[in-house]
């Protein structure tokens, strides 16, 4: 067989590469036009009802918990901020916010943790997980916990709703910029919960002693003093010698009965 008659028989395949160039614009459009779509709508209000019936069901109390969140004050910009808090709600989700199994309350959780899973989709990473800069320990009620994530969830659900590629922003500048001052706001606050309720334990009663000993004291420094003065007013005041009374006294001795 010819050279020629062997290329005669070959598939023509210029026509072929613009053909797979237009099958696969067409095909990351409609990928790009579903991740988008999908983005969009993917925190629905029903899932901030979930948020709000978790907070409603929290005992009112004083009682604080430790949690690592992202510090709004070092870290202004709103986007940037959601992508770091994004991540660790799902910590405190995961490790924080834990109900008794087959509760409503945990059952409500996991719908929460696989909606922070499709969304990942949704972030692009551009920092460490585990980096700790703008990120400070706070000691909140759970209830303030709760609000502070439900707020999170309903500022991620605005911005995507505005622009579903919002979260690809790098924000690696702005975490750079607060790393340092991140650890120092760390490193002020206390270093353990328990701690802090050991030293107020053992400062109450010694407080309380203190109070007893010095009421003590002053008590038993008002009795001696109310003891001392019936005394003094019951003995009877010495009469000098000579005196006229004293002679009248011993003159009616003398007379005869």
């Amino acid at each position: 067989m010819t050279a020629r008659g062997a290329a005669g028989r070959c598939p023509p395949t210029t026509w072929l590469k613009p053909l797979l160039l237009l099958v696969c614009l067409l095909a990351s459009g409609s990928i790009t036009e579903e991740v988008s779509e999908r983005c969009s709508h993917m925190i629905g209000n029903g899932h901030l009802q979930l948020l709000q019936e978790l907070i409603d069901s929290q005992m009112e109390t004083s009682c604080q918990i430790a949690y690592e969140f992202v510090d709004q004050e070092q870290l202004k910009d709103p986007v940037c901020y959601l992508k770091k808090a994004f991540l660790l709600v799902q910590d405190i989700m995961e490790d924080t916010m834990r109900f008794k199994d087959n509760t409503r309350n945990a059952i409500v959780i996991v719908k929460l943790q696989e909606l922070s899973l499709r969304l990942k989709s949704c972030f692009t990473k551009d920092y460490d997980e585990q980096d700790k800069a703008c990120v400070r320990t706070f000691y909140e009620t759970p209830l303030q916990l709760l609000e502070k994530i439900k707020n999170v969830f309903n500022e991620t659900k605005n911005l995507l709703k505005k622009d579903w590629n919002v979260f690809s922003k790098n924000c690696n500048n702005s975490f750079a910029k607060c790393s340092s001052q991140g650890h120092e706001r760390q490193q002020e606050g206390p270093s353990d919960p328990q701690l802090r309720g050991f030293t107020f334990h053992l400062l109450v009663p010694s407080i309380t002693l203190l109070l007893l000993a010095v009421g003590g004291l002053l008590f038993y420094r008002w009795r001696r003093r109310s003891h001392r003065e019936p005394q003094t007013a019951d003995s009877p005041m010495e009469k000098p010698e000579g005196s006229p009374l004293t002679q009248d006294e011993d003159r009616q001795v003398e007379l005869p009965v």
